[in-house]
């Protein structure tokens, strides 16, 4: 659960982050807690991002998808895309997550899809769809992000190119 894989990205974008030095599949992967939750990330633009969470290991008492872990899901998905949009000189950072969770489901895989609702200057919004595997919406989702400019010590917590 949680190997690294390749993330599919836009040449444009992958030559702009390597102009900077910066590892972009390790800077946009899912992190410590999506690697935990088993998020992978299979696509990534500031148009679309989508990515897949097993559901088995992140189930409340009950059996089912814990609504928790849809959020995880959602923000990984949205902070994503608004990272693409808000390019090598910005950082993303949540500050509003809301989840409406439409059904149960108790196994195999859930897949997000992130579209942008407005892509601005300070601030990026995504609607994240959350699916089982028969295609059932499990989850709605929207996630704003402020996009600040990069500060000084922020390069240190981006991973470098190897």
């Amino acid at each position: 659960m949680g190997e690294q894989h390749t993330v599919k990205f836009p040449q444009e974008v992958i030559d702009e982050y390597a102009a900077f030095g910066v590892d972009l599949p390790a800077l946009f992967s899912a992190g410590h807690l999506g690697t935990r939750m088993g998020v992978q990330i299979l696509e990534a633009s500031a148009e679309r991002v989508v990515g897949t969470m097993p559901v088995e290991g992140n189930t409340q008492p009950y059996g089912l998808l814990h609504g928790g872990a849809s959020a995880v899901l959602a923000e990984t998905l949205g902070s994503v895309g608004s990272m693409l949009h808000g390019g090598i000189s910005k950082i993303a950072v949540g500050v509003d997550l809301n989840c409406t969770h439409h059904r149960g489901v108790r196994s195999g895989l859930v897949t997000g899809v992130a579209t942008p609702v407005h892509r601005g200057r300070s601030t990026a919004t995504y609607e994240i769809v959350i699916s089982d595997e028969d295609g059932k919406r499990v989850c709605s989702a929207r996630l704003t992000c402020l996009l600040r400019d990069v500060k000084q010590g922020d390069a240190d917590q981006v991973p470098a190119a190897g």
